[in-house]
């Protein structure tokens, strides 16, 4: 994530980052279902107007770093070295959100999340827009001579790659073995040469 540059930037990144933090203690102390957006609101010092200026929804609140992590997905495309393959500058930065998403403090968040079927589906509706986000940019690499459906399906499998490795036994181990079969999927939709 970038760092805010003006004062009223980082004023106002300061209040979304303190209203977060305060959402996630209050959900970790209280549970999720029995916080309200009042509450979070409240403690956090903030009007519920500024609240919601920052934040869509209460589900938005746990995911707050939602923005941060599709940027991260589509520069892994767009700023890879120049002739940097596609599939390994994406196995990397999956790999260092697996190891975020999974490193220690993180997996009671986690298990509030696949406790709550509204956090499920608003993670599956963030996924599907990642994925989106993610074929956008393959698509749009002029070096990277692809149709639609293979810029989409390789990006869903990249969003599915995480997904499935932060539920593994072995995070690190499950992005090799899944980009494994990433790589092997791209290379059968690469066009012929000559």
């Amino acid at each position: 994530m970038t760092v805010p540059s003006g004062r009223r930037e980082r004023k106002k990144a300061a209040t979304r980052q303190k209203i977060a933090d305060t959402a996630l203690r209050l959900f970790m102390e209280r549970g999720y279902d029995a916080v309200g957006i009042r509450e979070v609101a409240a403690e956090a010092d903030v009007a519920v107007t500024t609240l919601f200026s920052h934040f869509a929804s209460k589900e938005a609140l746990v995911f707050e770093q939602d923005q941060n992590f599709e940027q991260r997905l589509t520069q892994a495309v767009t700023e890879r070295a120049p002739h940097e393959p596609l599939i390994p500058a994406l196995r990397r930065e999956i790999l260092a959100l697996v190891r975020h998403c999974t490193a220690d403090g993180a997996a009671p968040v986690w298990r509030m999340i696949d406790a709550s079927p509204a956090l499920r589906e608003y993670e599956e509706s963030m996924r599907l827009r990642h994925a989106e986000s993610l074929a956008s940019a393959i698509a749009a690499d002029p070096g990277l001579s692809q149709t639609t459906t293979a810029c989409r399906t390789i990006a869903r499998f990249a969003i599915d790659a995480f997904s499935l490795a932060r539920e593994a036994a072995d995070p690190e181990g499950a992005v090799d073995e899944i980009f494994r079969m990433i790589e092997a999927a791209w290379g059968a939709a690469l066009p012929a040469r000559g």
